[in-house]
Formats: C-alpha cells, sequence, structure tokens
C-alpha cells in the first residue's frame, strides 16, 4: 500500500483523491501542475492492486516513476517501476510505461493478465499511440469486470472522452500563481528563419531560470548556439542527457512540445514561447507524410505558459503577437487524422477487433494506403494478419523496418538502427545473425516506393514523386531514400542511400492511356512509375477495357444536347433526389466496350446512355418537373437552379415566374442588344418596381422598341 497523505502533501489533487470511485470508468480532469499523474496512479492501486500508467514520452515515464517511487521511500523497481524501449525496471504495484509499450502488452496478451487497472494520461494530447490504448482498453473492461481503467485529461474536453467512455468525471482544480505575459511578435516567425531563432534566444536571457519552447530538435540546437548556459531537452536525447537536462543548473532550457505536460523542469519562473509545433501532415494524393511546422493551439500555448506559474508568480513571454493568439486553433489535432497509419493498422490487425472504439475515425482513404503497404510487405492477406504480419507487430518496430531487418537479418541492423533511432546490439539479438548488408539494399526493401532515378536536377521516386535531394551523398543515378519530407517548395529527400538499378524490382507490362480519346497500348520496362523503356502495342479489347475501368465520367465528351440532359439530370438528382440518379456514378460499361474495340470516345452517343441511367417509371414525369422549355425560352439548368434567359420585352404580362421540381424560374432579363437589364424570380414585383427605372433609361436608347409605361397592358 502507498501512504496517499505524504505522497499527496502539497499537491491539489489530494483534495480530491478520497472521491475517486471503486469502480472505473474515470475521467480525471485535472490542469498541469495538480500532482495527477503522481498521485491518482497509487491512488487506484491501492484500491484494486497492479497498475499500468501511461505517459506520452520516455522522459516523462522515467521522471515520474522516479518522483514516485522518492515520495514512497523505496527504490525503482520495488512497488513502484516503469518500462521504456530498451529499458525496464519492473514494480510491483505501479508500472509507468509509454503508450507504444503498452501496445506491445496488449498484442502479446489481450487480457492483460496480472493487471488490474490501466491509467493513461494525457489523453488530450491526442498522439496515435494513446488514442489506440484507450480503444484497446475499453474492450479489456467489457471482458473483464474487475478491470479499472481511467484517461486523465489536463484540458477542458474531459466531457467529450467521458460521454465516449461511459466515464464518471472527477475534476480538480489547479492552484495558480499569477502570471504576467508579454508579447514580443518578430516579423520571421512564420519563415523560422535564423534571425528568429537569435531573437528567442535574446528574449530567454534573464535573471530567473527559464523554459524556451521551439517546434524541434534543429530549433534546440540552433537556440543554444546563441547561449552560454543552457540545457537541451528533446526525445532524442538519451536517458542520461534527459536527465541532467531535468536535474542540472543551466540558467536555459531549450525544450521542444516534450516540456508541455507530464514533466517539470525544476527552478522554472519564466517561459519563452515560439508559438510553433512540429505536426505530421499527410498528402493524400502522394501517399506521403511529412512534419510541417506550424502554430501551436491555444491550448499548448495555454499549457506552456502555465509551466512558469507551478511555484509561484511567473513570467511568459510569446515571440508572437496577441492577434496571432487569438487566430491559433483552438485544440490540437488529433494524430490519427493527419498521420501515415501503417503502424496502427497492423497493431489493430493483430488485436483482430473490426469495431474498435476509437475516439474518432480515421481517414478512409489513409486507412486504405496503410492497408495496402502492410500487403506489399506480406503482413496483410487481405484484411487478415498474416504470420509473418504476427512478427511485425511483435517487433518494437515500424513495420517498413522491421520487415526489412527479418528479410535480412543482423547484417541489416546497423541500417535499421539509423532509421528507427535504436541501439545496434539490440536489433541484432532480434534476428537471425547474417553478414553486413547493403544500406541501400535494406533502405529499399523498407521503403521501395522511394526508390528513385535521377532526372535532370531532381529525383523521380518510384511511387511517382519527384523530389529534390538534400542530403551528403553526392548525385547517384539510383538512390534509395530513407526520408522524405513535404516541404513549401515540394517533397524534398533528406535522407538516402545510393542504390544499384534494381534489377529484381524491374516489371514488364502492358499500360494503356487515352490519347486523343482513344486507347493506346504500350510495353512498359518500369520500376513503378520509374519507366526505363516503352514501346508502342496494340492492345486486345480485354487489355483495352481493363485498362478503362477507372475511366471517370468527365473523360466523356458530350453534346450539347447531352450537357443539356445531364443539367436537368443533375438539377433532378439535386432538389428531388431518390430515384434520380446522380449520372456521374452511373453504368456506362457499353460506353466503355465501344472505346475498347477501337471506337473514339468524342464518337459515343452519350444522349442515348444518359437516357439509358433514367428511372422509371419515374422518367415519365421529367418533363413536367424539370422541362427544356417555358413559353419565352428555353431552360438553363447548369448552374443547378433553373435560368431563362429572355429579351424584357417577350415577358410582358407575365405575373408569376414558372416553377421547376418547386424551384421558382430566375429570369435574365435582357436588352434588345442581349445585355442584362435585371434578374428575378419575382416578376409582379420587378413590373411593379424596378421596371420603370429600366424604361427611363432604355427607351431613349431603344426607341424602336416598346418601353409601355404600364407593362400589364402591353400584352
Amino acid at each position: 500500500m502507498f501512504n496517499l497523505r505524504v505522497i499527496g502533501e502539497g499537491l491539489p489533487v489530494a483534495v480530491v483523491i478520497d472521491q475517486l470511485p471503486d469502480t472505473g470508468p474515470l475521467v480525471v480532469e485535472a490542469p498541469p501542475g495538480t500532482g495527477k499523474t503522481t498521485l491518482v496512479p497509487p491512488a487506484i492501486a491501492n484500491m484494486v492492486g497492479k497498475t499500468l500508467a501511461t505517459a506520452p514520452r520516455r522522459v516523462a515515464v522515467r521522471a515520474v516513476a522516479r518522483r514516485l517511487a522518492q515520495l514512497d521511500g523505496t527504490g525503482v523497481g520495488e512497488k513502484v517501476g516503469y518500462a521504456i524501449r530498451g529499458e525496464h525496471h519492473p514494480g510491483e504495484l505501479v508500472e509507468f510505461v509509454t503508450p507504444g509499450v503498452l501496445l506491445n502488452r496488449l498484442i502479446a496478451d489481450p487480457g492483460l493478465e496480472g493487471v488490474n487497472a490501466v491509467v493513461i494520461d494525457e489523453v488530450h494530447e491526442r498522439q496515435l499511440d494513446t488514442d489506440l490504448v484507450l480503444a484497446m482498453c475499453m474492450e479489456v473492461a467489457i471482458l473483464r469486470d474487475d478491470f479499472y481503467l481511467a484517461a486523465m485529461s489536463a484540458t477542458l474536453d474531459a466531457r467529450k472522452f467521458a460521454d465516449h467512455m461511459g466515464a464518471a468525471i472527477l475534476s480538480t482544480e489547479a492552484v495558480t500563481h499569477p502570471l504576467t505575459i508579454e508579447y514580443a511578435p518578430h516579423p520571421e516567425r512564420a519563415q523560422g528563419t535564423r534571425e528568429f531563432y537569435r531573437h528567442i534566444a535574446a528574449l530567454a536571457q534573464h535573471s530567473e531560470r527559464t523554459l524556451v519552447f521551439v517546434p524541434g530538435v534543429r530549433e534546440v540546437e540552433l537556440v543554444g548556439s546563441f547561449l552560454d548556459d543552457w540545457a537541451p531537452l528533446h526525445g532524442r536525447l538519451t536517458s542520461g542527457e534527459q536527465d541532467r537536462a531535468l536535474s542540472g543548473s543551466q540558467q536555459v532550457v531549450v525544450a521542444t512540445s516534450i516540456a508541455e505536460s507530464s514533466i517539470t523542469v525544476p527552478g522554472v519562473r519564466r517561459v519563452v514561447d515560439a508559438g510553433l509545433s512540429r505536426v505530421p501532415r499527410r498528402d493524400a494524393a502522394r501517399a506521403m507524410t511529412g512534419l510541417v511546422t506550424v502554430s501551436t493551439a491555444k491550448t499548448s500555448a495555454d499549457q506552456r505558459a502555465g509551466r512558469a506559474g507551478r511555484l509561484g508568480p511567473g513570467s511568459v513571454v510569446r515571440a508572437y503577437s496577441q492577434a496571432d493568439y487569438q487566430r491559433f486553433q483552438p485544440d490540437i489535432t488529433p494524430e490519427i487524422a493527419t498521420s501515415d497509419l501503417t503502424s496502427a493498422a497492423l497493431t489493430v490487425a493483430a488485436w483482430g477487433s473490426p469495431d474498435l472504439p476509437l475516439v474518432d475515425q480515421p481517414p478512409k482513404q489513409s486507412l486504405i494506403d496503410a492497408h495496402h503497404t502492410l500487403r506489399d510487405l506480406g503482413a496483410l492477406d487481405g484484411d487478415d494478419i498474416t504470420g509473418f504480419g504476427r512478427k511485425l507487430s511483435a517487433l518494437p518496430l515500424d513495420p517498413r523496418h522491421g520487415a526489412a531487418l527479418l528479410r535480412f537479418g543482423s547484417g541489416a541492423a546497423p541500417t535499421v538502427a539509423a532509421l528507427s533511432d535504436q541501439p545496434v546490439r539490440r536489433l541484432e539479438r532480434l534476428v537471425r545473425r547474417t553478414p553486413p548488408v547493403n544500406a541501400g539494399e535494406v533502405v529499399a526493401a523498407a521503403y521501395p516506393q522511394w526508390v528513385a532515378k535521377k532526372m535532370g536536377d531532381t529525383y523521380l521516386l518510384a511511387s511517382g514523386t519527384r523530389a529534390t535531394l538534400d542530403a551528403q551523398i553526392g548525385q547517384p543515378e539510383w538512390i534509395a531514400a530513407a526520408e522524405v519530407q513535404l516541404t513549401n517548395k515540394g517533397a524534398v529527400i533528406r535522407a538516402a542511400e545510393p542504390y544499384e538499378l534494381p534489377v529484381e524490382r524491374v516489371t514488364e507490362e502492358t499500360r494503356a492511356a487515352l490519347v486523343d480519346g482513344s486507347v493506346r497500348g504500350r510495353r512498359v520496362k518500369a520500376v513503378g512509375a520509374i519507366e526505363l523503356s516503352s514501346t508502342p502495342v496494340k492492345l486486345t479489347p480485354e487489355e483495352a477495357a481493363e485498362a478503362l475501368t477507372d475511366l471517370r465520367f468527365e473523360s466523356f465528351s458530350l453534346s450539347e444536347s447531352a450537357q443539356r440532359l445531364k443539367d436537368r439530370l443533375d438539377f433532378l438528382h439535386s432538389e428531388v433526389g431518390e430515384p434520380w440518379p446522380d449520372v456521374a456514378k452511373g453504368d456506362y460499361s457499353p460506353e466503355i466496350g465501344e472505346v475498347a474495340r477501337g471506337a473514339s470516345i468524342s464518337k459515343l452517343d452519350m444522349r442515348a446512355a444518359l437516357l439509358r441511367q433514367l428511372p422509371w417509371p419515374e422518367a415519365a414525369k421529367m418533363d413536367e418537373l424539370a422541362p427544356e422549355r417555358v413559353g419565352v425560352g428555353r431552360i438553363d439548368y447548369s448552374t443547378g437552379r433553373p435560368i431563362v434567359r429572355v429579351k424584357l420585352q417577350k415577358c410582358f404580362g407575365m405575373a408569376e415566374s414558372p416553377t421547376c421540381a418547386g424551384v421558382r424560374v430566375l429570369f435574365h432579363l435582357l436588352s434588345p442588344a442581349g445585355r442584362e437589364l435585371a434578374v428575378t424570380d419575382d416578376l409582379r414585383s420587378f413590373w411593379d418596381g424596378p421596371y420603370q427605372q429600366v424604361r427611363k433609361e432604355m427607351r431613349g436608347r431603344y426607341p424602336k422598341h416598346p418601353w409601355p409605361e404600364d407593362p400589364w397592358r402591353a400584352i
């Protein structure tokens, strides 16, 4: 048992800790600095037994485990333990872990035998692994009545999580100290120039210990280069290096978002915030995900500011304007909406649940792309995980890196270690021993779509994307790219290895495309989108038809009468709905067959094809619902609304605008020369009002045409 009175002394959350319900699910809503990460896990462990608690970053896992053990008067590895990648100290009652470690445990042991509770911290950060852990633990809780599930949030979105989980909410207020906030904007913040980060460094120099927030590791080092007494804090540091930042006495600590929550940098009374975050963004068209620098969310800016007020009154300097802050998006965008989902999709497949209760569902195309990658790796067969996929899911690696390691053995470990930022020896122990393997071969096995050939000043990737090379490897003809970033200037290859023409990856196939309205075939040797040779060939009708499988309706040429018919059908589909169809999604297989047999797409009778899409017997009412004409002229449906363009004199005496499918016809009334004089769908009001001004202006210009004072009698 833990002595909660001793552990919770001085922590605001201690005031409500005795209100913890006996059973879950539970959402704890507590701002940063309240002590929820330190006190809630041992409190739950006292009630139910062995408790796992997640924190989103390794440095936070290690720090909170050591802090709790210290407050309990025991050592790490006794009542309190922790597990991060490559480091495990079991705890008898409480064990802090990263979400990734818990995911691996869940896959290996779906029932979490021997574990009585899971506490998921910082759910508001919406990290992908945290979302997956929450969903999987919700399913564990359904199967186990004795399982206690709690989620903890530092922002005001607790209700969303509580509704999703069907959970009670326990809230506590932070003991807040006054903060002085000042704004010190710089004109080059958005560009992230060297001068902007020099400005950040200047703001950081102060008599109070200062915590500086910048978006990434490069910016940490850049700001540090302008300082004398400083320490870095980011996720790429070793455990020892992170400890030095947290326990050292440097006047300035320059950190990424790692220091926003879960950990406390001692002695900080001042925060300098660049107001920037580095987040994943996915380009669905190119099936690529890159890290981009954006303005941080308001919730993140507020959390950063709060770091200055933990010990007492503090100050915050924001390197942006108050107007910039007001334009920040309110909340963090969930990673599931913007990230590469390959690892997540493999985890879900290994878990085996078809309807995982995620807080937000992933974008459909991103999930399709992830499944495609996993099938290419051999991890999925259709939608089912394979034996190879099971092996991949057990590795603490991205599936692409794991596939390369399993394929080549220990000889690939140095390259995979560089790709995954893991120790070589640890990876060597996971696979069979093999001789050294060429780095380019390993990278190409992990990222076959990023094999690239030099084309002029750029490289063409096998995926079809052109990219510039920004890696110190010269300018070889062939490369295997390991990192491709999306930037404002296009795709940039940041890391790559030289490669030879990948003979084993060369495919030979017949490709077909529409050229000048007809199908043309070529016999192509290629590596993905990189064509090595091309020879014209005559296609069989079957080959041509297969090439036209994905032909879009927009590729068909419509005559004027066919286009008018389509416009009428689109109008009815929009205004009436069923059974009037969306003709762009209709069946045009007979027309596709004609093109496959050699007909030009421009010669097809598309009016007849459109008539074939009409619903019967409702089609008999088409002229009633959407007539081609009214008495004074043809109706144009191309804008989605029925419009008649007609000379004003033809409408004398018309009081009411006719309707089409309940929508009034819009009249564009024209001068004798065809210029627009008025637009109305209420002719009666026009004659009784605006007409007199039109008459005054026009009768002198067109004296030979009637402009009666009383348009009602000019019939």
